[in-house]
């Protein structure tokens, strides 16, 4: 592997520091809620106290970092939202889209700075990008136009695809903004494309995607949600059944097992949002901080995958990778 991710054991503190109280230092409270508590998501975390080190808040010393891994249960992200904001942190931190609305409802006052979100703007999150306007602001996965990249990697790396299933959750705003852009592109390039509606059910994922596997030529797209994620190793090992080779969003599947992904950084989200948890520490406020894009995305390759599905991998792929799995 070319990455090395070093992910540190980090968690909330429990209690106020002695040490600091001691000496009348004042120390600032933040609040994190993250999801699923994986090795990708602990990476992120990781990198998120790292920064705030690097920009002179140490846990322990002149903040107090309280994180909850809430999982994907709705209620356990409410219940853990509310603890966070009772605590009466200076400042909260949001990764993923599903801990961002559980802390929106929680507080209107309190900043929230956020990571790893799909469409803030479409799902009334921020009123704008330019302009959050109201108590939250952060960093985006991607814009839509990189939903394009999808069926053209996926044709690059297996020429004979004519047919693309695109796995997406129907309710959520990114989704349906995600397969749009697809459906624009997908003609050009000789693709057919058709939808998979994620349900929380794993046995209608598996039947859906047994239908389509059943005509030849085909190859799998899978977009950004939630419930991708709960399913993530149903749908690799899938695609690994039905020899249907499949791009990712995000480096995580391509880590799990699956083919190959094009998407953003997980660690470079966080640390942008630690260098606005600073600025906000330093008395900015959110809805005077833009909302930012990713700047770079990465793509990951699994050779071992791309080997078990029959594909040599093109080399004008692979001197693009920044990541290669062997």
């Amino acid at each position: 592997m070319r990455r090395r991710a070093f992910i540190a054991a980090l968690g909330g503190a429990a209690a106020w520091p002695l040490a600091a109280r001691a000496q009348g230092e004042r120390v600032r409270r933040i609040g994190v809620l993250l999801p699923v508590d994986d090795a990708d998501w602990q990476a992120g975390y990781a990198a998120f106290v790292e920064t705030l080190r690097h920009s002179g808040w140490t846990d322990g010393r002149n903040v107090q970092i309280e994180t909850r891994w809430a999982g994907s249960r709705t209620s356990d992200l409410q219940r853990h939202a509310t603890d966070l904001v009772a605590l009466a942190p200076e400042v909260l931190v949001a990764g993923g889209t599903t801990t961002l609305a559980p802390l929106l409802q929680a507080t209107h006052t309190v900043p929230i700075v956020f990571a790893a979100i799909a469409d803030p703007v479409g799902a009334g999150f921020v009123d704008s990008m330019a302009h959050p306007g109201g108590n939250a602001t952060g960093f985006v996965q991607f814009e839509y136009t990189l939903s394009g990249k999808w069926p053209e990697l996926l044709k690059e790396i297996a020429p004979s695809v004519t047919r693309a299933a695109v796995l997406r959750d129907p309710l959520l705003a990114n989704g349906i903004g995600q397969y749009a852009v697809i459906q624009s592109v997908a003609p050009a390039l000789g693709v057919d494309v058709t939808v998979i509606n994620l349900r929380d059910a794993a046995g209608d994922i598996e039947r859906a995607v047994a239908a389509f596997a059943a005509s030849p030529n085909g190859g799998l797209i899978l977009t950004g949600s939630s419930l991708a994620v709960a399913h993530h190793e149903l749908i690799i090992a899938l695609a690994a059944k039905h020899k249907l080779p499949a791009v990712y969003y995000r480096r995580y599947f391509v880590a799990s097992g699956g083919l190959i992904s094009y998407g953003y950084d997980v660690l470079q989200q966080f640390r942008g949002a630690a260098g606005y948890v600073d600025r906000i520490l330093k008395g900015e406020k959110p809805a005077d901080l833009p909302v930012q894009a990713p700047t770079k995305y990465e793509l990951a390759i699994n050779l071992k995958t791309a080997k078990a599905l029959g594909l040599a991998m093109p080399p004008s792929v692979l001197a693009r990778a920044d990541e290669v799995i062997e």
